[in-house]
């Protein structure tokens, strides 16, 4: 189970773990909210590009380029903040 610190509904977090967790072929329950992408988990500027550009596609959203995004949970708290809920679940 992920240790959460994040508000972010489970859906909306477990999509973007996934997202995550693919560029880099990691396993999503490795990954933790806390986890710093580029120190901890090797990932670099054109990673992390790929995976805003993704989430943005995903969540129909923009992410600016002046958002801090530096851990797994500063990416799901962004994209909960500003995706709008469905309903229904996926």
């Amino acid at each position: 189970m992920y240790a959460s610190t994040t508000t972010a509904p489970k859906t909306i977090q477990q999509q973007v773990l996934r997202i995550i967790s693919k560029r880099k072929a990691i396993k999503a329950r490795r990954l933790r909210i806390g986890s710093d992408l580029s120190r901890e988990l090797g990932f670099d500027t054109v990673d992390v590009v790929d995976i805003i550009l993704e989430l943005e596609r995903n969540f129909h959203i923009t992410i600016p380029d002046e958002v801090p995004l530096t851990t797994v949970g500063d990416f799901v708290n962004y994209v909960a903040s500003h995706t709008h809920v469905e309903a229904q679940a996926a």
